[in-house]
């Protein structure tokens, strides 16, 4: 089997595969020698932020002189993005390597009448081969959904657990209420393991604290109050953290969202509090938390155009109001689409009642899942928009909508795998005028 082919058949497995419970994921760890033993990992959970919270994370224990692996979801273009050391992703002989030896465990299981692993149980199997062969200094973790029965929360002893913002999403599989989904985030917690949580959401808020209670785990909350934006431009954001009554840090963030100063705060106190355990200065988690990378979110890719991940109800809210922050008197223009599982309709009146963009251009992602351009683009009209198209191909659509930017701005959102296909198309449109040059 080659890498193509193992890639073709983790994508298959959706279509004949059930949820499986924890025990199942355990045994099959017991097959692969459990190389989730002694990993130093950091384990995230939360409806937005995650990713960024890694980011983070990852730029400064990098900082700090480590090796640092992550494990994430979504990809944005290839399956190994879910595989990052040192924020690169792995290659694919890494990948087909760790496929092949999961493979093998779950073959071996089922003879002993054991059933197939799900989709994202093989991922995260394989993290746990790559980056014990990998041998990383720390490994920083999302849950792939929820938390509780989530695969990865078959680690029983992280270093920490963070927990990011809550709002609705999938709730289908987590609940209708803030409360019913705080409940399944909060299962991350473990016995005496430290929680870093946000505390914007009092609801979300106070499951945390008695989830973190009753594991006897020290929880830390993190609220508005313990930053103070001094700056927001262009080039980013600079703030001042502080937390009780420690000294504080002004701490700046590559980033134009104002919603990151929740997701740095979480990651830098996280580090702070963790001191002891990797000894890196505070100066140098200043510096990592300055160089921090992620792309996608709020994330500028071309003069006027900005890619964002938004992509649930609450990630679109936030999204609103750094468009409107930045796009005062300024024409907008919006490239949108969305898949099926997600509240698109909601986040469809967001953008119409909050921004009033001047333009709208919607299109389709590839998959099962896509939404068609015709009906995104009904939504928008329906929502007060005037001039709004549809564009099935991504490639057509944002050269749509970038002819039509003028000297305004011009944002792609509302699904992360949309942000995936709009850079892959603006690298290779890059490549191609080189090319011709």
């Amino acid at each position: 089997m080659n890498y193509a082919e193992a890639v073709d058949y983790i994508e298959a497995v959706p279509k004949f595969t059930k949820k499986t419970t924890l025990d199942h994921t355990r045994y099959l760890l017991k097959k692969l020698g459990n190389p989730e033993k002694n990993m130093r990992i950091i384990h995230l959970a939360g409806t937005n932020g995650k990713g960024s919270v890694c980011a983070y994370l990852n730029s400064m224990l990098s900082e700090g002189g480590y090796i640092c692996g992550m494990f994430i979801s979504p990809h944005l273009l290839r399956i190994n993005e879910r595989y990052m050391i040192s924020g690169q992703p792995v290659n694919d002989e890494i990948f087909l390597q760790a496929f092949l030896m999961v493979q093998e465990a779950w073959k071996e299981a089922m003879e002993e009448g054991e059933s197939h692993p799900t989709y994202f149980e093989i991922l995260f199997l394989m993290s746990m081969v790559i980056f014990q062969k990998k041998k990383v200094d720390y490994l920083i973790m999302e849950t792939g959904l929820g938390g509780r029965m989530d695969a990865t929360n078959v680690v029983s002893s992280p270093m920490a657990c963070i927990i990011t913002s809550i709002s609705r999403d999938h709730t289908e599989y987590l609940g209708e209420t803030i409360r019913e989904i705080a409940w399944e985030k909060a299962g991350i917690i473990k016995p005496g393991v430290p929680v870093f949580y946000d505390g914007r959401d009092q609801e979300a808020a106070a499951v945390i604290k008695k989830r973190a209670e009753e594991m006897g785990s020290p929880a830390f909350v993190l609220r508005e109050d313990m930053y103070k934006l001094l700056s927001n431009t262009w080039e980013g954001i600079r703030f001042e953290f502080r937390y009780g009554n420690e000294k504080g840090s002004e701490l700046e963030i590559p980033y134009i969202a104002e919603y990151q100063m929740m997701n740095a705060s979480l990651a830098y106190f996280s580090m702070q509090k963790l001191q002891p355990e990797h000894n890196i200065l505070k100066r140098q988690l200043i510096e990592g938390i300055r160089k921090t990378k992620w792309p996608c979110r709020m994330e500028i890719v071309m003069d006027g155009v900005i890619i964002d991940g938004a992509h649930n109800e609450d990630g679109v809210e936030q999204f609103v109001k750094t468009a409107v922050y930045f796009g005062k008197d300024t024409r907008i223009s919006i490239l949108f689409s969305a898949v099926s599982d997600k509240r698109y309709q909601d986040m469809i009146r967001e953008i119409s009642d909050g921004i009033h963009p001047d333009l709208v251009v919607t299109t389709e992602i590839s998959g099962n899942r896509k939404v068609s351009a015709e009906e995104l683009k009904a939504l928008f009209c329906l929502g007060g928009c005037r001039e709004v198209y549809a564009e099935p191909q991504v490639e057509k659509a944002f050269e749509k909508a970038y002819a039509e930017k003028a000297d305004g701005l011009m944002f792609c959102v509302g699904s992360l795998y949309l942000a995936g296909e709009v850079k892959d198309w603006i690298a290779r449109r890059a490549k191609d005028a080189k090319m011709l040059n």
